[in-house]
C-alpha cells in the first residue's frame, strides 16, 4: 500500500484536477475511507510526499515499433517494452510492418502479445496488415485477423498498386468492423524524397518530399471513407493543410479520427542544417507554419490525441548520408518532458494532456475497457530539470536528435497493476 500526500491528481476518467492524498494497491486507487474499514497496519504503508508532482494514468501510445520480430539489432520486445514503461506507456499500439512481416497472418498474433506481455511488460494492440505481406496487391485474411485480435487493418507506409485495391480492402475492412489506418503518402509524389520540400532542403540538395504528398493522399482517402462508410484513422499527421482536411471531414460527419507525433508540435525542418541524420524521420519535419497549424490542431481537438512514433535504431542506422540513413527517433524517453512543455507554453492545461495520451488515444480504437482494467498511475516531476543523455535513456535506440538537450519534466515513478 502506498500513500501518496499533497499530489497534483489528473484523472481523465473522473475529468478532475485537484490537490489531494491518495493511496494505491498494486496500481489501483484505493479509498482512504476503506483502510480503517478493513483496518489496514498504517506501518505497511509505504509514504511519498508528492508536493509538486503530477499523478496520471498509464498512458497509450498510437504508434511505436519495437523491432522485433525481426529487428533486434535495433530494439527488443524487452529493451523496448521496458523503456515504455519506465517512462510511462503500458498499452502500445504497433504497426504492421515489422521484417518479417507476420501482421498478416492471425494465427500469430497471440504469439506476439504474449512475448510483450511477458519480455516487456507492455500490452501490445497489433494493427493488421491490409494486403497480404503489404504487397498492395491481394487484401490479407482480415476475417483471420480480426479473429486473432487485431484492431485495426492498415497497410502502414507500403504503396498500393493502385486505388482499386485501397477500395475493395476498405469495403472489406468495413464488412468486419474494422478501422483502417493511414500514414497517408503518395507515392508517386513522394518518390524517393526523405525530408520536407523547404529553404534547407533545397540549399543542402536533399531530396523533398511536398506537404501535398500527405495532402493529396488524405483528400482521396476520405472520399473513399465517404462511399465505402468504413471507419478510418489517420496516423502521424505532419502537414498544417491536413489538419484543415480533417476538421472538413469530422464537421461533415465522416466516421474518422487522426494523431500527431510529439516531436512534430516541437521540431520544425530548421534541424536537419548541417546534414543532422538524427533529424531523419518519416513523414519529415515541416515547415514552423505547418507545426503551428499542428499544434492548433490539437489545442481544438480536430487532432484526437498525441502518439511517440518511437523508432529505435542502432547507431549505425544513421551513419550515412542523409538520403542513406533510417527513418525515426527514439521517442519514449522524451515524451513526457514535451507533453510538460505543451503545458507550459499554454498549449494545453495538464488534464487535456493527459487526455490527450490516455482516454482520448484508447478511444480511437474502441480500447477504454481494456486500457481502464490494464492500467496503473504515474508519478511526474513536472519541473524536474535534466540534461538528456545516451547512457540514461532506457531505449536501446539512442537515435533523437534531442540527445544533450536541456528537458524540464519527468516520471518519478510508475505503481503498475500486476501486468504478468
Amino acid at each position: 500500500m502506498i500513500k501518496i500526500e499533497n499530489v497534483r491528481v489528473l484523472n481523465p476518467l473522473t475529468d478532475t484536477d485537484q490537490v489531494q492524498t491518495v493511496y494505491l494497491d498494486q496500481g489501483r486507487l484505493v479509498d482512504g475511507h476503506d483502510l480503517n474499514k478493513h483496518r489496514i497496519d498504517q506501518s505497511q504503508i509505504t509514504q511519498i510526499d508528492g508536493k509538486g508532482h503530477w499523478l496520471m494514468p498509464t498512458m497509450l501510445d498510437l504508434c511505436a515499433r519495437l523491432r522485433e520480430p525481426g529487428q533486434q539489432q535495433h530494439g527488443t520486445l524487452k529493451s523496448e517494452g521496458l523503456a515504455a514503461r519506465k517512462n510511462g506507456i503500458l498499452h502500445i499500439v504497433t504497426p504492421p510492418d515489422s521484417k518479417p512481416i507476420v501482421q498478416d497472418n492471425g494465427a500469430l498474433l497471440a504469439g506476439l502479445r504474449e512475448k510483450a506481455l511477458k519480455d516487456g511488460g507492455i500490452y501490445l494492440h497489433i494493427i493488421g496488415a491490409q494486403t497480404q505481406g503489404l504487397n498492395g496487391q491481394q487484401p490479407a485474411n482480415m476475417a483471420g485477423l480480426r479473429k486473432g485480435g487485431c484492431i485495426a487493418v492498415s497497410n502502414a507506409n507500403a504503396a498500393f498498386a493502385n486505388d482499386d485495391v485501397v477500395i475493395r480492402t476498405m469495403e472489406y475492412a468495413a464488412g468486419l468492423g474494422l478501422k483502417v489506418v493511414f500514414y497517408a503518402e503518395e507515392p508517386e509524389i513522394a518518390k524517393d524524397g526523405c525530408v520536407h520540400e523547404g529553404f534547407i532542403a533545397s540549399r543542402q540538395g536533399l531530396p523533398m518530399i511536398p506537404p501535398i504528398a500527405e495532402t493529396v493522399a488524405i483528400s482521396k482517402y476520405l472520399h473513399m471513407i465517404e462511399a465505402t462508410g468504413v471507419e478510418a484513422h489517420f496516423g502521424l499527421l505532419s502537414c498544417g493543410e491536413s489538419v484543415q482536411l480533417i476538421a472538413n471531414a469530422k464537421a461533415k460527419g465522416l466516421p474518422v479520427t487522426a494523431d500527431v507525433a510529439m516531436h512534430q508540435l516541437h521540431l520544425t525542418d530548421a534541424i536537419i542544417d548541417g546534414f543532422n541524420s538524427l533529424a531523419h524521420v518519416r513523414p519529415p519535419l515541416r515547415s514552423e507554419q505547418d507545426r503551428q497549424a499542428l499544434r492548433e490542431g490539437v489545442r481544438s481537438g480536430v487532432i484526437d490525441a498525441i502518439c511517440t512514433h518511437h523508432e529505435p535504431l542502432s547507431s549505425s542506422a544513421k551513419m550515412a548520408p542523409f538520403a542513406e540513413t533510417e527513418s525515426g527517433f527514439s521517442a519514449f524517453d522524451s515524451f513526457v518532458s514535451l507533453g510538460v512543455q505543451l503545458v507550459d507554453e499554454g498549449l494545453l492545461t495538464p488534464l487535456q494532456w493527459v487526455q490527450s495520451v490516455t482516454t482520448n488515444a484508447a478511444q480511437v480504437f474502441n480500447l477504454n475497457e481494456t486500457w481502464r482494467k490494464q492500467s496503473g498511475w504515474v508519478l511526474v516531476n513536472p519541473n524536474q530539470s535534466w540534461v538528456m543523455e545516451a547512457s540514461s535513456m532506457y531505449s536501446q535506440g539512442k537515435n533523437t536528435p534531442l540527445i544533450n538537450q536541456h528537458l524540464k519534466g519527468k516520471v518519478v515513478d510508475c505503481f503498475i497493476v500486476n501486468v504478468i
